[in-house]
């Protein structure tokens, strides 16, 4: 199925060409976009697409993410945020403190 750029918010994917995005292929990028920078309306339009359960497998495969979208997709399907990559590289690569 093919999507248009008019169905999501126009900052999502300033960065690429909207036409070269593959949903199926580029799941991942498609997830995390929307998870941290997408507005209630792209939140619905990203289910629709992937359904819940695979959103949450991508998402629990990310190596980075923020927090607050890491708490909320935890929170939504049920799983622990210990569960997801990112919160565990998080953990192992914790900067020094600077004064």
């Amino acid at each position: 199925m093919t999507y248009t750029k008019d169905q999501f918010s126009e900052n999502l994917f300033w960065d690429v060409h909207f036409e070269d995005i593959d949903f199926q292929k580029h799941a991942p990028y498609v997830v995390q976009r929307i998870l941290e920078y997408g507005a209630d309306q792209d939140w619905r339009q990203l289910v629709s697409i992937y359904g819940l359960n695979r959103i949450g497998e991508v998402a629990m495969n990310l190596r980075s993410l923020e927090p607050r979208a890491m708490s909320f997709i935890a929170a939504i399907t049920n799983h622990f945020k210990e569960d997801f990559r990112c919160y565990t590289l998080k953990q192992l690569n914790q900067q020094p403190w600077t004064y």
